[in-house]
């Protein structure tokens, strides 16, 4: 990648940072993002907060509790809202156009072709790019817990919400421990007087409350028109709405109730959707992407491509609509004194989730044996020593490929 140029390390927000340099950042991040949210977080934070220093630890930590609070894919909403801070409505829909496209792409390409790849090719490129999340993700854990859980309480708050979760699997238990957390910041850190971080500069009352209202009227209408038209296209479109409206965290969690909408309905068959699973778990870009490959492959009685569009959509609009009608309330609150307390109790707890994901099911998932552990230690290590990550993705991909063939 080439070197940040003053444009993209500047901190004044005074002016906006050019559409297209947003754009090309996060087409970058979407060509490279290898190995699900977790690990998206992780490239994110690389991107911005390190290397271009568009943000703080600070503030990148807060928009990723807001997001894993809210229902949708979360990774797509950091990207959308790292967009929308730095160059308004048209760079949030450009950090988002440009981390979707390479993998949006990719999916059309493999519900058309998937079967086309010879299974002794398929499988060790699948399991080097996953192993590729491991170092990626130790790596943010790393990072964030210097600047977040630095000292005593709030390292007992990450430490707090990784054994929660280390014990407990649900999917709603990641945003309950970020609020308790930031509840346990609330009680236990002196209020002082904090910065919002102008993330929703853009987003005007009226139109965060006319995105609320559109979000309900989509959730609540969708149903009744499919119902009163009997049109599976419609019906399609109802459940993967309603998958991106009332999942937390997106990616992996969303599959089931992808699964029943498409095989459950049957619209595919289990085979193509576990394919299809597959491969979404070796690209590159966000996993909620795998939603233009349910509407390629299935029977909605629309053609491939467009039923593929409108599930991309459905499966992103949720998510999109629900952070823009929150964030202008959600900073009005951060200018509070007392919210000090809460945005550090909740960014301790963040640590702690991505703790408890970079073990399960990053590690669990991807080292499979004591070559995995070694190339990941070595992919680390290099980061650590500041090696490109583009290389170290490479790197990764290739050794755990090969790894997996021995």
């Amino acid at each position: 990648m080439d070197p940040p140029t003053a444009t993209e390390t500047t901190t004044d927000h005074g002016a906006r940072r050019p559409v297209s340099l947003v754009f090309w950042v996060f087409l970058k991040l979407g060509l490279t993002s290898f190995g699900g949210p977790v690990a998206h977080l992780g490239y994110f934070r690389e991107a911005v907060v390190v290397r271009r220093r568009w943000l703080d630890d600070e503030t990148y930590a807060g928009l990723v509790a807001l997001c894993q609070i809210l229902p949708g894919p979360a990774s797509s909403q950091v990207g959308f809202a790292i967009g929308l801070r730095e160059a308004g409505l048209a760079g949030a829909f450009a950090a988002f156009l440009g981390f979707t496209l390479p993998s949006a792409l990719l999916m059309f390409a493999a519900a058309f072709g998937l079967a086309l790849l010879p299974e002794t090719i398929r499988a060790p490129l699948f399991h080097g790019l996953i192993l590729v999340a491991v170092p990626i993700v130790a790596h943010a854990v790393i990072g964030m817990t210097t600047k977040l859980c630095n000292r005593p309480l709030t390292a007992l708050i990450g430490a707090a919400a990784l054994g929660i979760l280390l014990a407990v699997q649900q999917p709603w238990l990641q945003p309950a421990v970020i609020l308790a957390g930031g509840l346990a910041g609330l009680a236990l850190f002196t209020p002082m007087a904090s910065v919002p971080p102008g993330v929703a500069a853009n987003v005007p009352p009226r139109l965060a409350v006319a995105c609320l209202a559109l979000f309900v009227a989509l959730l609540a209408g969708l149903p009744i028109l499919a119902a009163a038209t009997g049109s599976t296209a419609l019906a399609f479109a109802d459940g993967v709405y309603r998958a991106g409206a009332l999942v937390f965290g997106g990616g992996h969690v969303i599959l089931p109730l992808l699964e029943a909408e498409t095989v459950g309905r049957g619209l595919l068959d289990g085979e193509i959707f576990l394919a299809g699973y597959g491969a979404a778990q070796a690209l590159p870009g966000p996993l909620s992407a795998f939603a233009g490959f349910l509407g390629a492959a299935s029977t909605t009685g629309l053609p491939p491509v467009l039923a593929g569009l409108v599930a991309l959509a459905a499966v992103f609009a949720p998510g999109f609509l629900l952070l823009m009608g929150v964030l202008p309330f959600w900073v009005a609150l951060a200018a509070r004194r007392w919210m000090t307390g809460l945005a550090t109790g909740a960014g301790a707890a963040v640590v702690g989730v991505l703790a408890a994901a970079l073990w399960r099911p990053v590690i669990t998932s991807a080292v499979l044996s004591p070559a995995d552990l070694v190339i990941a230690a070595a992919g680390l290590a290099a980061l650590l020593g500041r090696t490109p990550v583009w290389l170290v993705v490479l790197g990764v991909a290739v050794a755990g490929a090969y790894s997996s063939i021995g």
